[in-house]
């Protein structure tokens, strides 16, 4: 005799359902009801006490209300929500302001006269009561306020990237523990076979952009240091810095070559630049000679 195959038990699955947008509205309107009432009944209540001080004619039907509205509201709070000690002091929370309202009232009836202790109970219960509302803290406490609406237009969208470099960036360098996290790479612009310029933003409004490893940049690129350059961008703030790699096809040989000499000097050959100002130190870069030059 074979025994039964008992599967597995299936695992727990969290589900959650669509709120009701006419349920939602009627939570809504059910809770201003209640917080209405209650200012109402803790005026009421005030008004009462404050009678109690001068005549006792009120205190019996005082004393009958408010046993009706306060267990008459926990048996509503306790009808149908979670057990255990959220409950229990939920329900310590909502008893509190009728019990206290009737000691008040029994208290002024047994105190011969008018005395100051009772006026001062009188203004502290009202203070209270108004201030911090313990009915309100027990029902939210049960029953959680129903969630706002939400001013989302559209679902979140993941970031596009309109270059592949953006987006290798993204992926590499601006990640936590990168070269340049929190950053963005922006205006791509490929200046040669092997070189490339753009703008590293800083992810952040209003932050600069961090201090960038050119090092950490030449290892994950496997591209010399000398050829990555970082500096500011002209007549913008720290939040932007230019990136330069590799040195553009287009240097100012080629240009020359191209442009100004067939127009101006035919026939010359730039050999060399000068880089600094007037009457300062400067250096001078050589031009790999060409074959007219040999």
């Amino acid at each position: 005799m074979t025994r039964p195959v008992i599967p597995p038990p299936l695992a727990p699955v969290d589900v959650e359902l669509p709120q009701w947008p006419a349920l939602v509205k009627a939570r809504r309107r059910l809770a201003v009801v209640r917080s209405a009432t209650g200012r109402m009944a803790t005026l009421a209540g005030a008004t009462a006490a404050a009678a109690g001080l001068f005549t006792g004619e009120l205190t019996g039907a005082a004393l009958l209300a408010d046993a009706a509205l306060t267990l008459g509201g926990l048996v509503t709070l306790r009808l149908w929500k979670p057990q255990g000690h959220q409950r229990a002091t939920a329900s310590v929370l909502y008893l509190m302001p009728g019990t206290s309202l009737a000691a008040l009232l029994v208290a002024e009836q047994v105190v011969p006269g008018i005395h100051w202790g009772e006026a001062l109970a009188l203004t502290v219960w009202t203070a209270g009561t108004w201030v911090l509302r313990p009915a309100g803290v027990a029902r939210r406490m049960v029953c959680p306020p129903a969630p706002a609406p939400s001013t989302d237009l559209a679902p979140a969208q993941e970031a596009a990237y309109d270059h592949p470099a953006a987006q290798w960036w993204a992926e590499h360098v601006a990640i936590d523990g990168g070269a340049a996290p929190a950053t963005v790479l922006d205006d791509v612009q490929r200046t040669g076979e092997m070189s490339m310029r753009a703008v590293i933003r800083s992810a952040a409004p209003g932050c600069p952009v961090p201090d960038v490893s050119i090092r950490h940049l030449s290892a994950l690129m496997d591209i010399p240091e000398d050829e990555i350059t970082i500096t500011s961008v002209p007549g913008r703030g720290a939040g932007v810095r230019r990136l330069t790699i590799g040195r553009p096809d287009d240097d100012l040989a080629t240009i020359w070559a191209k442009h100004i000499a067939p127009a101006a000097m035919s026939g010359a050959v730039l050999t060399g630049v000068r880089v600094g100002r007037p009457g300062a130190d400067y250096t001078t870069t050589p031009t790999p000679p060409t074959e007219e030059d040999t």
